[in-house]
Parts: C-alpha cells; structure tokens; sequence
C-alpha cells in the first residue's frame, strides 16, 4: 500500500452518510471521514460542509492492515478553535456572597411538612 499514517492526499467526495463522508483517494483506494473528524465543534449535517464530487485534501489517520480500511481528517488539517474567556460576561452569583447550604437548611422543614401532608391525603389518613 503506497499510504502512510500521516501523509496529505488528495480526493474526492464520493458519498456522504450521517456518520461520515468516504473519499476516493485513487481508482482502487477509498478512504472514510468520520463526522468527528470533518470540523471542530458539533456537526448536525454533513451536507452542510460537504459535497459529493468535492474535491479536497486530508490527512491519514490511520490505517487498517487487515482490512484495508483508511480513516482521514479534514479537522487537523484546520487551525484548532480557541475558547475566548470573556472577564466581563455576566455570571450569575449572590449578591451576598456564598449561600451555602443555610438556604436548603432553612426550607427543609417547610418541604418535610409538605411531603407529610401530600401523603396524608393521598392515603386518606388525616
């Protein structure tokens, strides 16, 4: 097999099903991306980012001595996707600091009656 894991090849986009896309890299070699491998973040629909007939470049991930099967990526070939972290983005906290569990302390007798009574009237012993 003239792939290597690593290598950039070019193909074609000869199909696309919800869980990738399969490539021909030659007359004889096809090769599968993955939905996980074609962008960073979520992906709803293939179809959306890709064509069939769409000539691109990928890389070899792997690749399947047994049984012939190679795995490619449109994603490292991609500049990875930075976090931004927004200091001023608001955060929802208490204006009073930390609440602890004094809050769930203070209402627990109130839910325990409730509860006792709910039973009371559903079992009919008042």
């Amino acid at each position: 097999m003239k792939y290597k894991i690593g290598m950039i090849v070019s193909g074609k986009i000869t199909g696309i099903q919800p869980y990738g896309a399969f490539v021909a890299l030659d007359e004889q070699t096809q090769g599968l991306i993955h939905i996980s491998e074609c962008t960073h973040g979520y992906v709803k629909d293939l179809n959306e980012i890709l064509t069939v007939g769409e000539s691109i470049d990928v890389m070899i991930l792997d690749i399947d001595e047994y049984t012939k099967k190679i795995s490619l990526s449109l994603r490292t070939m991609q500049e990875p996707q930075v976090q931004q972290y927004h200091p001023n983005k608001r955060r929802h906290h208490h204006k009073q600091g930390k609440i602890g569990f004094q809050s769930i302390h203070e209402a627990m007798p109130k839910w325990i009656e409730q509860a006792k009574e709910d039973e009371r009237k559903r079992t009919g012993s008042i």
